[in-house]
């Protein structure tokens, strides 16, 4: 015997009431979060990781947190590395929230939010990687489906770039990043040049893309400074031993 036609759960009407409640829900009930979508840069097709993605945009929007107890997951454990943390967290956006968000931003081009993504929780001030998107939990209320559900874990910081604009986000790589291009700077006229003082008198060096090093000694046209400095003379007939720090073997300062 079919169902009955006076109890039809799948209008239109209803469902979209169905939507705007759970919407109001999120924002009542909800944290403002930050999503961070993944910019591949060069990933590596067998391994599918991508050493070399960014983080660039930011984009803010209001996820219910689906853990009432705290983090799920194995949270602490003790392995023969070290201490892990593995703590997993779900997070419940809103379908039409989040289509809403992609039709405001022109750079968001994704139909969902995608594995690999970031979620940045301010409330913990933690970085969760999402894992998995559920999109059919609950299943068919209504005979729709309006949220998803990102279950996440918590992002270990792998000198990824950061700049998102966010002062609190970007000072993670700042803070965390052992890339050696962080410190990088240019001349606004591209070409010129750096002076590097030290204070121990030593020579210090400026290594760029493109270099020549030399060593340039102090020249003084005074013949007294030459003649100490044993710079005008390769003789060996009056020969003076220096065992000082500069020269410790006593051989003849040659230049």
């Amino acid at each position: 015997m079919p169902t009955n036609v006076y109890f039809d759960t799948g209008t239109t009407s209803e469902q979209r009431l169905y939507e705007d409640i759970i919407i109001e829900q999120l924002k009542i009930y909800g944290q403002d979060v930050y999503y961070l979508p993944r910019k591949l840069a060069n990933k590596d097709s067998i391994f599918g990781e991508d050493p070399a993605s960014s983080f660039d945009d930011s984009y803010i929007i209001e996820m219910y947190v689906d853990n009432t107890d705290g983090y799920m997951g194995d949270q602490e454990i003790i392995k023969k590395f070290g201490l892990e943390l593995r703590d997993d967290i779900t997070f419940v956006v809103s379908k039409l929230r989040w289509e809403t968000l992609v039709s405001n931003n022109s750079d968001l081009v994704v139909e969902r939010p995608q594995e690999g993504d970031l979620v940045y929780f301010p409330t913990t001030n933690a970085f969760f990687e999402i894992q998995f998107v559920e999109h059919e939990a609950p299943f068919y209320q209504q005979s729709a489906l309006p949220i998803y559900k990102l279950s996440c874990t918590k992002w270990e910081y792998a000198s990824e770039r950061l700049d998102t604009g966010i002062t609190k986000i970007d000072a993670t790589e700042d803070d965390l990043s052992t890339d050696t291009m962080q410190f990088q700077f240019a001349l606004e006229n591209e070409t010129g040049s750096f002076v590097l003082e030290s204070s121990i008198g030593a020579i210090d060096y400026l290594i760029n893309e493109d270099f020549t090093m030399a060593t340039q000694q102090p020249v003084d046209t005074g013949q007294a400074f030459e003649t100490s400095a044993g710079t005008t003379t390769s003789s060996t007939a009056d020969d003076i031993l220096d065992f000082s720090e500069r020269n410790p073997f006593g051989e003849v300062d040659e230049y």
